[in-house]
């Protein structure tokens, strides 16, 4: 009976090793692929108010940006920190997104990806519209990330310039797209 106990704690002790080697090597993949940053801002002709109006709800990023064909609510409520929205882009591909912070007096709203098809994880972002001078406001957009493959030798397609270059052209294209919009409508 010794004998069995002994073998018993053995193998949940052999188990309780092999199970944090197996997190230690996923904390270690994960380490591998370093915290990237982009951060793009732009100036637009008009009130914080006005960009705000245009920009701010969750459900219609679809309505400025130029590569998204639907921004659709598919879990919680428009706005509301733990919305879940559905983007379906315009060349093919879905991203689904969880809006984590909202403040319109603030005029921000921070929010992750929870899956989709650009080349990062562990992705966070934040829209900010703030003043940039009378009848002109700064927006930034800006987001922290891992590249997809987190691995030490990434795949191509997979590595941190292509995840950079991603979501920096992300941004941009949406920011002059927005800057567009909002200039037109107030001429």
């Amino acid at each position: 009976m010794h004998a069995t106990h002994s073998m018993n704690a053995l193998g949940i002790s052999l188990a309780a090793v092999l199970a944090m080697a197996s997190a230690n090597a996923a904390r270690g993949a994960a380490a591998a692929a370093p915290i990237l940053h982009v951060r793009k801002s732009i100036v637009i002709d008009a009130s914080v108010d006005t960009v705000w109006a245009a920009a701010k709800n969750f459900d219609s990023l679809n309505t400025w940006h130029p590569a998204v064909a639907k921004d659709t609510i598919v879990t919680g409520q428009n706005d509301r920190i733990g919305a879940v929205r559905l983007l379906t882009l315009k060349g093919g591909g879905t991203i689904q997104e969880q809006l984590l912070d909202f403040s319109d007096r603030g005029h921000r709203f921070r929010y992750s990806i929870v899956e989709g098809v650009l080349p990062v994880s562990n992705y966070t972002s934040t829209f900010l519209v703030r003043p940039a001078g009378p009848g002109k406001s700064a927006v930034t957009w800006s987001g922290t990330f891992q590249r997809k493959d987190t691995g030490p030798t990434p795949a191509a397609g997979a590595d941190d310039k292509t995840a950079v270059t991603t979501i920096g052209g992300v941004y941009q294209g949406g920011l002059d797209n927005l800057k567009k919009i909002v200039e037109s409508a107030a001429h």
